[in-house]
């Protein structure tokens, strides 16, 4: 089952031709969740084949403009493309006020229900959940509210093994209840343990999102063991007072955070534009924590 991140944008506040601000497409067994809209986000949604009308779920950080000035312009071309089906839009009770105004302004009466879901972002709480997954927030360190988001993968049902199957025929009420845990007994009595009949199912997976934030040892617990860790590494360590002044985080930081969570990959992004090229910052992080990949607008990394 497919569990995948596609970055449509990699930087920082100033968006530069090769690298868009935030915004992160996760696709979980063909669902899609977008993380932050920044600018630009439609134009790289297209450049990615990514089919906007399959978004139902839209997660905000917080309301930096480099995390969420696209979304207006995704709203108002759903209602061009002729969309009816639910949007779902979390972020704190702020952007309604702004999405409202902007609507107002241009006298736009969308021709589908826009949902809005107001979240604390100094609460930790599960905001979503569906038959895929859930989704709860992380409390940041930022210079305005803020929160990461965690998509833990839901685990699924234990299989059958193929050579149990051979030669008896289960009813699909029997198939059912074998994949929900039950033993099975035959027409002769025979009891058949289901740990002895099925295989277990994958370990589920699970991605953290981290932006915009400052060294924050208190998600460390809330992290622990994800599969992939998405943090923000505005600054390299040779700049890391301007990264505390900003509430911001540089790559070595990031690094032992991913080293003390240990989790299984760290990806690093959110660069400030200072930076066009990012191998010392890649090294940087890999001294502490060697499974570091970089962020690049385009990347689609999948979660094993």
């Amino acid at each position: 089952m497919t569990f995948a991140v596609t970055v449509l944008g990699s930087g920082a506040a100033v968006p530069m031709l090769f690298r868009n601000p935030s915004a992160h497409i996760v696709n979980v067994h063909e669902r899609l969740y977008l993380l932050d809209c920044a600018e630009g986000t439609q134009i790289q949604l297209r450049r990615n084949g990514i089919k906007m009308q399959r978004i139902k779920f839209i997660f905000i950080t917080h309301l930096h403009g480099d995390h969420y000035f696209g979304l207006i312009g995704l709203i108002t071309t759903f209602h061009l493309l002729g969309r009816i089906a639910e949007l779902h839009i979390y972020a704190i009770p702020k952007l309604k006020e702004i999405i409202n105004i902007h609507l107002e302004a241009s006298g736009t009466i969308l021709r589908y229900p826009l949902i809005f879901h107001e979240i604390d972002p100094d609460i930790q709480e599960i905001i979503h959940e569906d038959e895929a997954v859930t989704i709860e927030t992380i409390t940041l360190k930022h210079d305005f509210p803020t929160c990461g988001f965690l998509i833990r993968e839901k685990p699924s049902r234990r299989n059958i093994r193929k050579d149990f199957l051979e030669g008896r025929k289960l009813t699909n009420s029997e198939l059912q209840g074998i994949k929900r845990g039950l033993n099975y007994i035959d027409a002769y009595g025979n009891i058949f343990k289901n740990e002895e009949i099925t295989i277990p199912p994958p370990v589920p997976r699970s991605y953290a999102y981290v932006t915009d934030t400052a060294f924050h040892e208190p998600i460390i617990p809330i992290i622990k063991n994800v599969t992939l860790l998405y943090h923000e590494a505005t600054f390299m360590q040779d700049k890391a007072k301007d990264a505390r002044e900003k509430f911001h985080s540089t790559a070595l930081e990031a690094a032992t955070i991913a080293k003390k969570a240990g989790v299984g990959k760290l990806m690093l992004g959110h660069y400030s534009a200072r930076y066009k090229y990012l191998s010392d910052m890649q090294q940087e992080a890999q001294n502490v924590f060697p499974n570091t990949i970089m962020a690049d607008d385009g990347k689609v990394v999948l979660i094993d």
